[in-house]
């Protein structure tokens, strides 16, 4: 079942076209999640379905429900969306609880219903006496999705919500932001620029580029079998070799290769994530590639490797760099064999 659509939708601003022609199906219960550069549109997109803009052209439709069209928008506060701002909107003069109870409908507002929400978002009650500024970043957030939620919404917008915070923090805290929603069987749609945060949170994954959604669907789907180039290496590393293909497969440096899109019969490159590769060590004059270069960054380490005939230049626009595990030991020189443990993406270019 689908909780929203978008059909068509464009919006302008000072002339500039900051979104075009963009359809979007967003799930019910789902936790949507629309990832893209910075100036992709993605932020506009979510304005657009919260209310705060409206669209120049296209519809926005909760089940047969109209939210949004050229010429009427369903106002804000009659959408039954909440909305988490990217640094959570707290007011500082507002206790946590006084923060929390802003959004409690007003005939339903009383400490345990503050304590019950501040609960859900797993913190503590005794909170609700302290000021924003008392409070982690991480909290504050919390103390924002609590305030959304006692509106009991539909969807809930996240705009960018874990930006601000260090690394555990935003990882810790997006969790927690799942599972609350999960629970509340809340439809959720979240923008972020962030890849490994989109496809970490989301289960419904859409990538916008230049005003357009360029590809959505499940979040594995779009890693493994992106539609293009571009959003292959948007979402994550990638090696990208020269091929020819026929009969369901590749031909390319690391030999005759399966391939998961066969029906491309006109590819000229074929795309592997570096988990699908295997690089293993090799005697003089074997292997099917030599090593250049090898840049060692902890956790792993990023080789350039020539395929045969082997070159000299690390600077080649035909050595490739490969990411692989930092504990294994390549040096300069050094005879390797590359093999495909899965079947690559082809790809016309």
């Amino acid at each position: 079942m689908t909780a929203l659509k978008l059909r068509g939708v464009s919006k302008s601003f000072g002339g500039g076209l900051a979104l075009d022609r963009v359809d979007l199906d967003i799930p019910d219960g789902a936790r949507t999640v629309i990832v893209g550069p910075s100036g992709s549109g993605k932020s506009t997109v979510l304005r657009l379905i919260g209310g705060f803009e409206r669209p120049d052209a296209g519809a926005i439709t909760a089940g047969d429900r109209i939210l949004a069209d050229a010429s009427r928008s369903v106002p804000a506060h009659s959408r039954q969306i909440g909305y988490v701002a990217q640094d959570g909107a707290l007011f500082p003069f507002l206790t946590v609880a006084e923060n929390v109870m802003y959004g409690v409908p007003r005939a339903a507002r009383s400490p345990r219903a503050v304590a019950g929400l501040l609960e859900t978002v797993q913190l503590d009650p005794s909170l609700g006496a302290r000021q924003p500024s008392e409070l982690s970043g991480g909290q504050q957030q919390r103390v924002a999705l609590a305030r959304a939620l006692a509106r009991r919404p539909d969807v809930m917008l996240l705009d960018e919500p874990f930006s601000a915070l260090d690394t555990g923090l935003r990882e810790s805290t997006s969790r927690m932001v799942a599972e609350t929603l999960a629970r509340a069987g809340i439809t959720a749609v979240l923008v972020t620029h962030d890849q490994a945060e989109a496809l970490s949170f989301a289960d419904h994954l859409a990538v916008i580029r230049d005003g357009r959604i360029a590809q959505a669907g499940p979040p594995h789907e779009l890693y493994t079998r992106p539609c293009d180039p571009v959003t292959a290496g948007f979402l994550g590393d990638t090696v990208t070799l020269p091929a020819s293909s026929s009969n369901g497969a590749a031909s390319c440096p690391l030999g005759t290769v399966m391939v998961s899109n066969p029906e491309l019969s006109s590819a000229s490159v074929i795309m592997f994530r570096p988990d699908q590769l295997a690089i293993s060590a090799c005697g003089c004059g074997e292997g099917n590639a030599a090593v250049l270069a090898s840049d060692y960054r902890g956790t792993r380490c990023v080789l350039t490797v020539q395929f045969d005939p082997p070159g000299v230049d690390a600077s080649r626009p035909d050595a490739v760099r490969i990411p692989v595990a930092g504990l294994r030991d390549f040096t300069v020189g050094q005879r390797v064999r590359v093999s495909a443990l899965t079947p690559g993406v082809l790809f016309t270019t």
